[in-house]
Parts: structure tokens; sequence; C-alpha cells
């Protein structure tokens, strides 16, 4: 971990936040990137403006963060070194919030936002875009190599191409011969034990409206924390995003290639291959969770803040194209 991390400076940001109004805080923030839980920063200048900070208001207390931050250095350490993807240099701090909760910042080094998978797809001609989900998928399978011949430790994986980053790449010149990938989002760490979930689910339905958490934890939350244990549905997850992105023209191609990787490159893997139905289905299920969950949370903004008078922690984006 090389950041160089300014830990008085997420100590004012975080003081003087204004989560409905982040770039206009007493310490202005640039929003660079939004979850569904949680938000992405450029705070300061100077090196600190090298930083990607992911800023997570989810944790009660000391020993709920601890119990993360252990699995989050775990995870990286797994990825890079035992799986071999390549990883952005990171780091972590956290700091007290204003009710006395500890909130957590992971920091990454900021890559150029033209080189993000989801930047690039739409710079680069329909050919090339097939090439990089074909070279995502053959990153994804190395975590299946991993977690094949030993059951003991297992590892899943968000692959959608917004979670990916192409090495040395050039706007408006397409990709070079070797696409060479560095994945970003370790954020969710996702590893099991002995077929036990390491990552305490509960800590993700923080931010959800209190009128919706029973329901998410009935319907969704088990489906949610699955789905990135199993290769086929990840990419189907992966290929469906195109829908987001507005191109989905070329999804079939893309469904054609993975089942073609999925055949010839992996298959000793035994991935099932994907259908364009299934992918249409997943996409209208997925899009219309987050919308009704989205719009939720600005609902539950508005009852804590205009009719409570209370405060809310986290930063929601606005509307999202989907």
């Amino acid at each position: 971990m090389g950041l160089d991390i300014d830990q008085d400076l997420l100590c004012e940001f975080e003081k003087h936040l204004d989560p409905r109004h982040p770039e206009l805080s007493e310490i202005p923030a640039r929003v660079l990137g939004y979850g569904e839980i949680s938000t992405v920063f450029e705070i300061g200048s100077g090196r600190q403006a090298d930083i990607a900070y992911k800023r997570m208001p989810i944790f009660e207390a000391e020993s709920e963060l601890e119990a993360y931050r252990f699995i989050f250095r775990e995870y990286n350490r797994l990825l890079s070194s035992e799986v071999g993807l390549a990883l952005p240099d990171f780091g972590y701090s956290h700091v007290s919030g204003d009710d006395g909760k500890p909130v957590m910042f992971l920091a990454q080094e900021k890559l150029d936002p033209r080189s993000i998978g989801n930047a690039v797809i739409h710079d680069v001609e329909p050919q090339d875009t097939v090439r990089l989900i074909r070279q995502v998928l053959r990153e994804l399978s190395k975590v299946w190599d991993f977690n094949a011949p030993q059951g003991e430790v297992e590892l899943g994986i968000d692959g959608q191409v917004s979670n990916w980053s192409v090495a040395d790449f050039e706007p408006g010149k397409g990709l070079g011969d070797e696409i060479e990938l560095l994945y970003l989002d370790t954020s969710t760490p996702f590893i099991r034990l002995d077929g036990v979930e390491q990552l305490d689910p509960e800590l993700f339905l923080r931010s959800a409206p209190s009128f919706m958490v029973w329901i998410l934890r009935a319907l969704f939350l088990e489906d949610v924390m699955t789905r990135y244990y199993d290769l086929h549905l990840v990419a189907v997850d992966l290929i469906a995003n195109f829908y987001k992105e507005q191109l989905p023209e070329l999804i079939s191609g893309l469904i054609e290639a993975a089942n073609d990787v999925f055949a010839h490159e992996v298959a000793g893997l035994g991935v099932e291959p994907i259908t364009a139905k299934e992918v249409r289905s997943y996409y209208r299920e997925d899009a219309l969770i987050w919308r009704l969950y989205l719009s939720m949370r600005k609902t539950d903004r508005f009852l804590r803040t205009r009719i409570a008078r209370k405060e809310y922690p986290y930063i929601l984006p606005g509307k999202i194209k989907r």
C-alpha cells in the first residue's frame, strides 16, 4: 500500500460534508462515480488528487469496521497474489462521523477515467469491445481456476465492465494487440470459508430504508450475495449491463463470444452457455430492483431530513439511465 492518505483531510472532509451536495462542502469533492451503496470521490489537491476515495458510512461500531477491514485486506491479497489479477495501489483509513460512528474510506490509485471499461466501450469499435469482453472473461476465469482445486476458500467477484481499467489506453486509438486489465472493485470482498460467507451481508442493508429492510433481506439479499460466486451469472451480469450502457446492439455478439470462451478456452470449468433470453430477463429484473431501491432511498432521505429533521449520511446519485 503505497498511497499517501491525508488523515487530517479526511477528518475535515467528513466533518463538513454536505451529503446532498458534496461538491459544495467546505472541502469540496469531485464525484468520480456512484455505486449502489457507496460514492467515489476525488478530495483535495496535489498528491491527494491522485487518489480515489470510496466513502462507506455503514458501520455501527469499531468492531464491525475491523472485521470488514480484515476481510478487505485478505480479498485484495488473494486476488493479487493467488488468483493473479492486477490491482491498482490501494489503502484505507477511517474517521469518526458526527454521530460518533466510524466512517471507512477506501483509497485507490486514481486512474484515467477514459481507461475505465464503461468509457472504453463507447470509444472503440464493436470488434474491439468484443475483444475486451473476451479478455475480461479470461481474467474472471482465473478466480474459478483458483476456486476449483481447493474447496476451503472460495472467492466471488463482480465482473461488470465498469470494474476494469485498460492499462495504457489511449482514446481514439483502439485497443492494442495485447489487452492488459486492472481490476478495480474490491470493496465488496466476497470470500467463503468452508461454504460460509465471511462478509456480513447486513452491512449492506444499513443504507436501505428501514421500511424496506425486511423485504430486501427476504427476497433479494441471498440472490445478490450468491450470484457473484457463479461464473455463468457473473458473465450474464457483465453482458446484460450493455443495456444500461445503451449498447444493446452489441449483446448478441458478446453472448456468442462468451459462449466461445466457455466452450473452448475454459472448458474445464463447465460453464453453461448463455442465452439472449436470460440476458434480457436478468436485466429487466435487475433494473427494476435497483430503480425501486433508489426511489425508496430518496423517499427515506426526504422523510429523515425534511420531516424528522435528522441527518442522512448517504450520498445518492441523480437519475440513472437504464
